[in-house]
């Protein structure tokens, strides 16, 4: 029974930290993005987030955060979400499910604390800027 159900391979989808300057804080701050560099649309898409872990020997978790997508079109970008400063020291955990076609695909990817900082960025593919990227 097991060997009948497939679990699809995500490929070519996944996440980046940007920082970009926000006139609404002042400051520079990080959004992630979800980045489509595969050949086909995603429909349907749920990014389901959340942070955890400790900050000075005391469990610390965010609520849960749920955003939808209609679409994110082949070979572009969304913006999802603003992460504030104060959960960088935290995990954050993000539970991206689409469709492409009949197929469901889903993937959790994972920002381990204090992963998101300056010093760890690289170019992300469509947005051609820096960030930190999850696969």
């Amino acid at each position: 029974m097991k060997s009948d159900i497939v679990i699809p391979k995500v490929e070519n989808v996944f996440l980046a930290a940007v920082q970009e300057w926000s006139d609404d804080f002042m400051e520079k701050v990080w959004y992630i993005y979800l980045v489509n560099d595969s050949d086909f649309d995603l429909d349907s898409v749920m990014v389901v987030s959340k942070a955890f872990g400790t900050i000075d020997g005391e469990m610390k978790k965010t609520s849960l955060l749920r955003h939808a997508f209609v679409k994110v079109p082949t070979v572009s970008a969304v913006k999802v979400e603003l992460v504030e400063k104060s959960v960088l020291a935290l995990n954050n955990e993000f539970m991206v499910t689409y469709f492409i076609g009949n197929t469901l695909y889903d993937k959790k990817f994972t920002f381990r604390k204090n992963m998101i900082n300056e010093h760890a960025t690289e170019e992300v593919p469509h947005l051609w800027v820096n960030g930190v990227v999850v696969r």
